[in-house]
């Protein structure tokens, strides 16, 4: 088992819908697991939480539980048949996908309590950049924003991109392109984006990796199952762990950004 010696967290966002953030976000969990990591999956898409439906994971109680005060946030969490641990959020429950900052930063505090020794937190974010999705996003160390290669999605993650940087002032911003043709069609794809980040907002993203296009994600995703576990040796699944492989390598956060942060006070702990 490997241990780092910091929790590293990433939140897993897009502009928009429907461009594989959670496909992401779920792989990328298992496939640092996979590393031999010990990994938390939150499923910050409060509204329309599907994490648990692609795990396979039935979930008695989730995020809803917790912040009606019925349950402790250690009391919903699951742990998946692909050995991650899962903080379920909340489905079909209108009042969930618009929580309060007050609500939202309760949440990223509770983390700080949990006993649990882990070495990655993927955040599951929710679509957009509603003020919960941005709060979360702020207390992330690193923000990945998946986007494909169409004219809607680039605008969103440029949009998306613009917020986090010049109204909340994030750095640590990294493109995943998403069902590209080829590696390459996906540097291509961060290129003209970061392009545009750095003449508008003076700005440079980073790039960490591409997802290329692959029939048996899709396969997957019909039989709610990760390409991980369902097809270990497609290109979808290289893919992932190429992805978890360099998210492992990225340089350590060199201190805390000063403001609200999931497992601040580790990261502190870690510094002095």
């Amino acid at each position: 088992m490997i241990k780092r010696s910091q929790t590293e967290v990433i939140g897993i966002a897009s502009g928009k819908g429907g461009v594989g953030k959670t496909t992401v976000a779920v792989n990328l969990a298992i496939a640092l697991r996979l590393m031999g990591y010990r990994v938390m999956l939150f499923d910050a898409d409060l509204g329309l939480a599907n994490a648990q439906i692609v795990l396979g994971c039935q979930c008695p109680y989730n995020l809803s539980h917790f912040l009606s005060g019925k349950k402790k946030l250690e009391e919903i969490i699951v742990t998946s048949r692909q050995g991650l641990l899962l903080v379920p959020g909340a489905s079909g429950l209108q009042e969930m996908a618009s929580l309060s900052r007050v609500q939202t930063a309760r949440i990223v505090q509770a983390f700080s309590a949990m006993e649990q020794d882990l070495d990655f937190l993927i955040v599951d974010m929710a679509a957009g950049i509603a003020p919960s999705v941005l709060t979360f996003m702020a207390a992330c160390q690193r923000r990945f924003i998946v986007a494909r290669d169409d004219p809607s999605s680039i605008a969103d993650a440029y949009g998306t991109i613009k917020v986090l940087s010049e109204e909340y002032h994030l750095d640590e911003l990294y493109l995943v392109p998403n069902a590209v043709k080829s590696q390459l069609e996906g540097q291509r794809l961060f290129k003209r984006i970061n392009k545009v980040c750095a003449q508008f907002l003076n700005r440079s993203i980073q790039y960490v990796g591409s997802i290329e296009n692959d029939e048996l994600i899709l396969a997957a995703h019909k039989k709610f199952e990760p390409v991980m576990e369902y097809a270990p040796g497609s290109g979808g699944a290289r893919d992932f762990r190429r992805l978890a492989e360099a998210s492992s390598q990225l340089p350590p956060i060199a201190q805390p950004s000063g403001g609200l942060e999931f497992f601040v006070e580790r990261l502190l702990r870690v510094r002095t």
